[in-house]
């Protein structure tokens, strides 16, 4: 499956330039939309689902890959907070965890190692943080961590 914005970049290769084929596309497109073939809001239901499901990632890396996918933003909100509304994301994160073999870290460049793995699976810091207080990690290797995320926020973000 693509979604429209996916599948319009892809036939923009394939036609001819100009008006023409801008007017193939949009009747593709609307054909497609007519007999059930694209449609983003079931596209962006069954990505997040899978994503969910399969792959135990949160709803922040779901929502980013959306809207790399060229889904429109309401369709993204609407499904996201109806797939991970009612989702514990601590225990989704922990079923994350197993599913990657990812053990409890034994010293802070493992810790940082897990926290990254964590944030790039789309999960928040604050359940993180939990996740680690939990396992025991040294409030050292904690508090380094907290001044990496400072340096992080500093620069704007940028890794």
């Amino acid at each position: 499956m693509r979604t429209e914005a996916e599948l319009r970049r892809l036939m923009q290769q394939r036609v001819e330039p100009g008006e023409r084929g801008e007017a193939v596309i949009a009747a593709v497109v609307v054909r497609l939309k007519e007999h059930g073939y694209l449609n983003d809001q079931s596209f962006a239901e069954t990505y997040a689902r899978l994503r969910q499901e399969n792959e135990k990632l949160g709803q922040r890396r779901v929502r980013q890959a959306l809207g790399q996918k060229g889904v429109a933003q309401q369709i993204v909100n609407e499904v996201i907070d109806a797939r991970y509304g009612e989702t514990n994301e601590e225990a989704l994160a922990r079923e994350h965890l197993e599913r990657k073999h990812i053990r409890k870290p034994e010293n802070e460049k493992e810790t940082a190692r897990v926290m990254r793995r964590l944030v790039a699976a789309g999960f928040s810091t604050g359940v993180i943080y939990k996740i680690l207080r939990q396992w025991d990690v040294p409030d050292e290797a904690l508090a380094a961590l907290e001044s990496v995320d400072i340096e992080h926020e500093d620069r704007g973000g940028a890794e």
